[in-house]
C-alpha cells in the first residue's frame, strides 16, 4: 500500500477508539469496536467463506507448515479452523486489510504501524454437545514465543450478530496485567494441542497468585463490529446453543516493531511458528514483515 492508502476519511476517524477507550483497553485488555465494516463487506466475507469451504482458492501456500489449521470436509462436522485465510482468499485479503481495522489496532497498541500476523477462518457448528466447539481459557502470546512484541492483539470479527447463545468469544477481564506463573514447555503449543484441564488449572493458578478475580466477559458483538483483545488476555468460548453456525475470522495483528526472536524449550530445541516454514529469511532468520504473509495494514 502507498501512504495515501492508509489515510482515513473524517467519518472513519470518528469510528476510532477515543482516549477513554484506549485507557479502558489498557486496564481491561479488551475493547468492543464501533461498526468498522459495512453489512456488504461482512456479507462478502460470509459468501467467500462458503466458496472457500467448497474448495475455492485464489492461491495455495507454497509449503505446508507443521501445525497448520486446515479443516477439510473429511474432518467432519467439528469446529472448523483454517489459517492464512487472508493469503488464500483475495476477498478476505482485501477486506481484512481495511486501514480502519489497522488504525483501530494502532490506537489500542500505541503503535505507528500494524501488520497482519495471522488470520483464521472459524466455523462453530450449531451442535450443543460438540466437544470441539469449546475453546479453553488461553492467551495468544503463549504460542507466539518467537515474536518479540508484547503488544500484539487480535480482532475477532463475526459475520453476523454474535451472541452468548452462539458461544461468542469471552474475555477474562484485566488478565493481561497479571504476572505469569507456571510457564512450561507446553505453553508454546497452540491451545488445540494442550489438555483443557491444564489450561483451566493455569488460569486458576495465575489468578490466585496475582490476587485477582476471574471475571469472564462475554462479547456480544453486533454485525460489522468486532472485539479486540491484548495478546496476554485470557479468553475462550463456549458451546453454540443456537440454531445457526457461528461464523467468524480471528485476525491476529502485530505492531511494526515485532520481529522473530529465538525461543527454546527446556531440552534446548527451537520453538517454531508456522510462519517459519513460509516467510522469507533475512540473515537466516524468518522475516515477520514478509509482505506476502504479513502485509502492513496501517502506518501513521
Amino acid at each position: 500500500m502507498t501512504t495515501t492508502e492508509f489515510e482515513l476519511t473524517a467519518a472513519q476517524r470518528r469510528l476510532l477508539p477515543t482516549d477513554a477507550d484506549v485507557r479502558f483497553y489498557a486496564e481491561h485488555g479488551w475493547y468492543l469496536s464501533k461498526k468498522l465494516l459495512t453489512d456488504e463487506e461482512i456479507d462478502a466475507l460470509d459468501e467467500a467463506s462458503e466458496r472457500f469451504y467448497d474448495g475455492e482458492r485464489d492461491r495455495e501456500l507454497p509449503a505446508r507448515p507443521p501445525r497448520l489449521a486446515a479443516w477439510e470436509p473429511g474432518h467432519g462436522p467439528v469446529q472448523r479452523h483454517n489459517d492464512y485465510i487472508h493469503y488464500l482468499s483475495d476477498v478476505f485479503g482485501a477486506i481484512l486489510s481495511n486501514p480502519l481495522i489497522g488504525a483501530t489496532a494502532a490506537r489500542l497498541a500505541a503503535a505507528e504501524e500494524i501488520r497482519i500476523f495471522q488470520s483464521t477462518l472459524i466455523y462453530k457448528p450449531p451442535v450443543a454437545g460438540e466437544a470441539t466447539n469449546l475453546v479453553p481459557w488461553h492467551f495468544d502470546k503463549h504460542y507466539w514465543a518467537t515474536s518479540s512484541s508484547t503488544s500484539m492483539l487480535t480482532a475477532f470479527i463475526p459475520f453476523h450478530d454474535c451472541t452468548i447463545e452462539m458461544g461468542t468469544i469471552t474475555m477474562i477481564d484485566g488478565s493481561h496485567r497479571w504476572q505469569e506463573f507456571g510457564e512450561r514447555d507446553s505453553t508454546a503449543k497452540h491451545f488445540a494441542d494442550r489438555e483443557r484441564g491444564e489450561l483451566d488449572d493455569m488460569l486458576a493458578e495465575n489468578a490466585t497468585r496475582n490476587g485477582a478475580d476471574v471475571t469472564p466477559v462475554p462479547m456480544e458483538i453486533p454485525k460489522g463490529h468486532m472485539s479486540f483483545h491484548h495478546c496476554r488476555t485470557y479468553h475462550g468460548s463456549g458451546a453454540n446453543l443456537s440454531a445457526q453456525p457461528r461464523r467468524a475470522v480471528s485476525l491476529h495483528l502485530q505492531d511494526g516493531t515485532n520481529t522473530y526472536q529465538e525461543a527454546r524449550l527446556s531440552d534446548g530445541s527451537l520453538v517454531a511458528y508456522n510462519h517459519d516454514a513460509l516467510v522469507r529469511r533475512i540473515d537466516g532468520r524468518p522475516d515477520y514483515s514478509d509482505p506476502r504473509f504479513c502485509p502492513t495494514v496501517w502506518r501513521s
